[in-house]
């Protein structure tokens, strides 16, 4: 983790992503985005159709280039898309350039909150909540690999995850202050 003061978030669709990195934007006075968003912004096109059109690894090379371009800025707080992490340049480029905040969420609350969702391709089939065990067996490992801290989101308030995630930040921004003022000094 390098002292750029960027905040990237990573987890499951569900977890809490954008919601949560728009509050930590506003505590913390940074730009906020979302790599998805963004995809839709720049595409003109819906995640659903660019799955239709592109097929999942066309979005996925989509996602790299956005995650790459947004995270070589600083003070940010960046909300990834929940395949994010499939990519290992994407992990690289996200634990060199910030501090990542993995939002862990159980199954159950993962299906609650994307039951509805019909903007999110991967859960389009007929048994959802057996597709979200199926990309969490994959996927937790490669979150965790990445991330600088993990924050459970089940039955918690925003804001409680908000100030767990700006103590834990604040105290990793010092640290990382603090080394670099000492190898400056060498």
């Amino acid at each position: 983790m390098t002292s750029r003061g960027n905040l990237f978030l990573v987890g499951p669709m569900g977890a809490g992503k954008t919601t949560i990195g728009r509050q930590l934007a506003a505590a913390l006075n940074r730009v906020f985005e979302d790599s998805d968003h963004e995809i839709v912004r720049r595409t003109g096109a819906s995640i659903p159709l660019i799955f239709d059109v592109e097929g999942e690894e066309g979005f996925r090379r989509r996602e790299t280039q956005v995650i790459e371009e947004l995270t070589r800025g600083r003070e940010l707080v960046l909300a990834t898309g929940g395949g994010a992490v499939l990519s290992p340049h994407n992990r690289a480029v996200l634990a060199e350039r910030g501090f990542v905040v993995y939002l862990n969420a159980s199954i159950e609350q993962l299906f609650k909150r994307t039951a509805r969702d019909r903007n999110r391709p991967l859960l389009q089939t007929e048994n959802p909540r057996a597709r979200i065990e199926e990309i969490l067996r994959v996927r937790d490992p490669l979150y965790r690999e990445v991330a600088d801290l993990v924050v459970d989101t089940d039955n918690r308030s925003v804001r409680s995850v908000v100030q767990q995630i700006l103590r834990q930040f604040s105290a990793a921004e010092s640290a990382a202050s603090t080394s670099e003022e000492v190898d400056s000094r060498r």
